[in-house]
């Protein structure tokens, strides 16, 4: 067999039931009752447990004849406690199903507990190495239903959580098949609230997933398209969403792009994220915004392998510089009409931890997916310059 066929296999998952469109939000109630639960638990975090939005998902589970409790003890980088903790939640109060319900934060930390509902071992036993998914008793994962609030990690999608280990100050990804939720009830009129920083920073996110997508080395045809047709949704349509927060239009553009995001990076992440998940391990910093900054850099160091990729992708968006310099002049200019900062340095990430993170974005899962296999010298390297704002 010779080596390009044996480089055209992949295993392929792709996504689920998505109940989409302005309004759907009402039918919480009704997909829960579809997935046979009864006495669901919504789980988000702790910034929207307090607005209309949540009272409503409750009032619709209640309309369907469902009883529905609400757990909020979730930080923006979720951490292995508020796992443990929505678990003991779901316990106390019998509870038969999850409502995944908010941004990366909520919906991961939703979607591991209810991995850990039925579950005898700890919870980062099945981090994504290896076999570990399958320790997982699998009859013991609560059923899912979606509610995504940004457009940007596309978690509602995937099969994945990104949890943080305190003890060991590192981001780490549990993963199951059964984690991705049953049923998506995507609504974008529950992003219009997001201000435009969040805004931009979330869908900045789904870009990179696109972007990291589209760059992997695995052969994926179908994700490899879907990511072509994401990026350019987000050049469409993530400015008109960051200037006007009300244009439905570009939010429902971007949430689709967002779920498409998600769906695209069944192919692979790379650098960015590499470098993304222990710098807010590190520092706290957002998941989005950090992908936002490294996005240039990341490329840059790639640039040897993707020019040519670049030259399709950039004519695909009509750019008028059709090869890599203009895509990356696009990805930049974006940034600047977003006030996403240049470097690192500008949200207080500075170069005292630049061996740790280089070690650790090395032996990132993410890693994996990068179109060059960059050892920890050269991601150190990658992350000097984006802490001092050096593109050349």
């Amino acid at each position: 067999m010779s080596e390009a066929i044996e480089n055209m296999q992949g295993n392929w998952n792709y996504p689920t039931a998505v109940r989409f469109g302005v309004g759907r939000a009402a039918e919480i109630g009704a997909a829960c009752k579809d997935l046979g639960m009864s006495n669901p638990l919504l789980v988000t975090d702790p910034g929207l447990a307090s607005l209309p939005m949540i009272a409503d998902a409750v009032k619709s589970c209640e309309a369907a004849g469902l009883k529905c409790a609400v757990f909020s003890d979730v930080k923006p980088n979720p951490v292995g406690r508020n796992v443990e903790d929505g678990v003991s939640a779901y316990k106390a109060g019998q509870h038969d199903g999850v409502i995944a319900f908010g941004g990366g934060s909520g919906l991961d930390a939703a979607k591991a507990i209810a991995l850990m509902v039925g579950q005898t071992r700890p919870l980062f036993d099945f981090e994504d190495a290896g076999d570990n998914w399958t320790r997982v008793i699998e009859e013991g994962v609560a059923p899912i239903v979606a509610v995504p609030t940004t457009s940007g990690t596309g978690s509602e999608v995937g099969r994945a959580s990104v949890i943080t280990d305190e003890d060991n100050h590192v981001k780490k990804i549990i993963f199951h098949p059964k984690m991705l939720p049953s049923i998506v009830v995507a609504d974008p009129a529950l992003t219009t609230g997001l201000p435009p920083h969040i805004t931009a920073a979330t869908g900045m996110d789904a870009l990179s997933h696109h972007l990291e997508a589209y760059c992997s080395p695995f052969f994926h045809p179908m994700a490899e398209g879907i990511a072509i047709e994401g990026i350019r949704l987000v050049k469409d349509y993530l400015p008109a969403a960051v200037k006007n927060g009300s244009d439905m239009v570009a939010r429902s553009q971007m949430m689709v792009s967002s779920t498409m995001g998600a769906t695209a990076f069944q192919r692979g992440l790379g650098g960015m994220h590499a470098l993304a998940h222990p710098l807010g391990a590190l520092y706290d910093a957002h998941h989005g915004l950090l992908n936002a900054i490294l996005m240039p850099y990341i490329l840059i160091r790639n640039r040897s392998v993707l020019e040519e990729r670049m030259v399709r992708l950039a004519a695909f968006m009509g750019l008028e510089q059709a090869n890599f310099d203009g895509f990356l002049n696009w990805v930049l200019d974006l940034r600047k009409e977003l006030d996403i900062p240049n470097d690192l340095g500008a949200i207080g990430i500075d170069d005292e931890k630049a061996e740790l993170v280089g070690k650790m974005a090395a032996e990132d899962p993410s890693a994996g997916g990068n179109p060059i296999q960059l050892t920890a010298e050269e991601y150190t390297e990658v992350f000097l310059n984006a802490v001092k704002g050096d593109l050349d």
